[in-house]
């Protein structure tokens, strides 16, 4: 049952991945993209059997535009949060991602946004793209800090690139803790359980007061650790 799940599953990623590439050739308001993320991300857990839960939903204006910082130990966290979050969002994800045929040539010519971390030079010219698209297009931006997946579930150090992000646009950042995928799909592995994810947001944090680099690095642990405890608490 196992390895059907999985071809049911890859059959309906190429199908939504092949109907997201159409639509960003015809469609360059993204709208129908965003609506075949939400699609994407309902039949990823209908199909695995998983079920989503959210707190703090009500913590934040739903029209407005924030960057959602996530911890991030699974193939899951994305479609988690691609359905999660009410806002408009322009997900950050690493240009290897491109290169999956369908699936990445989507991602790459859709309104989410590509960074090329082993080129530091690169990597500032898409966060300053990231800053353009929130403000010009009222675009909130997800961010997962670590880099890459966690093994262990454990949250690992957070790199600058998110609130170096929050600092020079101006928005506030919201914290976001995703409890359950690591172990229901953890890294590396393919066997899908059934069980029950949960996404709490936090409260916005304004960035008005970040002046240097030290108060950068400072609300860099903040988040980190509010993080940190919310995932601790399950």
């Amino acid at each position: 049952m196992a390895y059907v799940k999985l071809f049911i599953l890859f059959l309906f990623i190429m199908l939504i991945s092949f109907l997201a590439l159409i639509s960003v050739l015809v469609d360059r308001s993204h709208k129908s993209y965003y609506v075949l993320a939400k699609v994407f991300s309902f039949g990823i857990f209908k199909i695995a059997g998983i079920k989503l839960k959210t707190i703090g939903l009500e913590n934040f204006n739903h029209d407005a535009v924030y960057i959602f910082v996530s911890n991030h130990s699974s193939l899951f966290d994305i479609p988690a949060l691609q359905f999660s979050i009410p806002n408009k969002i322009g997900i950050v994800f690493k240009k290897e991602l491109a290169k999956i045929p369908l699936f990445g040539w989507q991602l790459k010519l859709g309104p989410y946004i590509m960074i090329d971390r082993q080129n530091p030079e690169k990597a500032l010219k898409s966060i300053e793209e990231a800053r353009q698209k929130m403000i010009n297009k009222h675009v909130s931006a997800v961010v997962f800090p670590e880099g890459t997946r966690s093994k262990t579930g454990e949250i690992q150090q957070f790199k600058r690139g998110a609130f170096y992000l929050a600092v020079k646009s101006g928005f506030p950042i919201i914290p976001v803790t995703i409890s359950g995928t690591q172990q229901l799909l953890p890294k590396g592995k393919f066997n899908i359980k059934r069980g029950t994810v949960v996404i709490h947001f936090d409260e916005p944090i304004t960035t008005e007061a970040v002046n240097s680099r030290a108060d950068e690095l400072e609300l860099m642990q903040k988040v980190r650790n509010i993080i940190i405890g919310n995932y601790n608490r399950g």
